[in-house]
């Protein structure tokens, strides 16, 4: 048994860096091999999806074994769905993830690998291996949505642009997530989704509220419910976005205001600790030593036999 968990701990951190290195090998081609490869379908890609495609089986396989509860669930669903993962295998395929990195953490901590043995370090980094997983998925996501809603006012001025042309909402939506590919692709993706559900039948609120559950912004929740009001009540569409698009592009300039204000707040305790200590050090440092030097001659002619 002493040797059964080195052994295990040297086949784990084997196979990570051999993963690794299939990662790294893999993406070091040229972006224009890459290109070729997307406009002529070639096997490359095929080639490594079988490897992936087994790692991301025994991860399901994993995350499907693992107990969960259904209001955990929806809410990882709903993170995933922020973040971007929209797969049906999503959630198990993270809760496979939580659970190896547990199993990992303890098996790192628990082996002499890095301490001596001890089972509470071991379960002290199992829990850390549960944890991060879902702090790295919810800072992922965060950033996402961070995204979108910096994008929303231009996406907002092409909409009115494309309605006061003579298009239609959902050409317009359709016309607007092609323009903001390159610019802002994950809001281009959320229109690219919503014109999908229009051509496979979905009403336009519906589809319009799916947009909003899936990014959780408040400012995407306005916009759909001011969608959808002009829709039933039948006023101008293009008026409506105008007048939308200036009070998010007022509240962007607030946000931007109130992330100013807390700039000198923020910047305390980096002056505090980091800045003033050496200040001191340096202005009230030599009038200390002249000081001891005053008043306390003979401590300086002493000396150690």
């Amino acid at each position: 048994m002493a040797l059964f968990l080195p052994i295990c701990a040297f086949i784990f951190a084997t196979a990570l860096v051999a993963v690794a290195g299939m990662r790294f090998t893999t993406n070091r081609g040229s972006v224009i091999d890459r290109r070729l490869a997307e406009l002529t379908d070639m096997r490359g890609r095929a080639e490594v999806q079988p490897a992936f495609g087994q790692i991301k089986a025994l991860f399901k396989r994993i995350g499907t074994r693992a107990p969960r509860s259904s209001s955990e669930m929806g809410k990882i669903r709903q993170r995933l769905v922020q973040a971007g993962y929209r797969n049906e295998e999503a959630v198990a395929i993270f809760y496979g993830i939580r659970v190896s990195c547990a199993i990992a953490a303890f098996v790192l901590f628990a082996t002499p690998i890095v301490f001596r043995p001890n089972v509470m370090f071991g379960l002290g980094g199992s829990l850390l291996g549960y944890v991060v997983p879902g702090i790295l998925l919810a800072k992922r996501a965060g950033r996402r949505v961070y995204r979108i809603q910096l994008s929303l006012p231009d996406a907002l001025d092409l909409l009115v642009v494309s309605v006061e042309a003579g298009l239609g909402l959902d050409q317009a939506l359709l016309r607007v997530g092609q323009e903001l590919a390159t610019a802002h692709p994950e809001l281009s993706d959320e229109l690219r989704l919503v014109t999908l559900e229009l051509r496979a039948g979905k009403g336009r609120s519906e589809a319009l509220r799916n947009l909003a559950d899936r990014t959780g912004l408040e400012d995407v929740g306005s916009l759909v419910t001011m969608l959808v009001q002009t829709d039933k009540f039948g006023t101008s569409v293009a008026q409506s976005l105008r007048v939308h698009s200036d009070v998010l592009r007022t509240k962007r300039r607030q946000r931007a205001e109130e992330a100013a204000a807390k700039t000198g707040v923020k910047m305390v305790f980096p002056l505090v600790f980091c800045i003033f200590p050496a200040i001191w050090v340096v202005t009230i440092g030599p009038a200390a030593i002249k000081f001891v030097q005053v008043l306390f001659p003979m401590a300086h002619n002493i000396k150690p036999h």
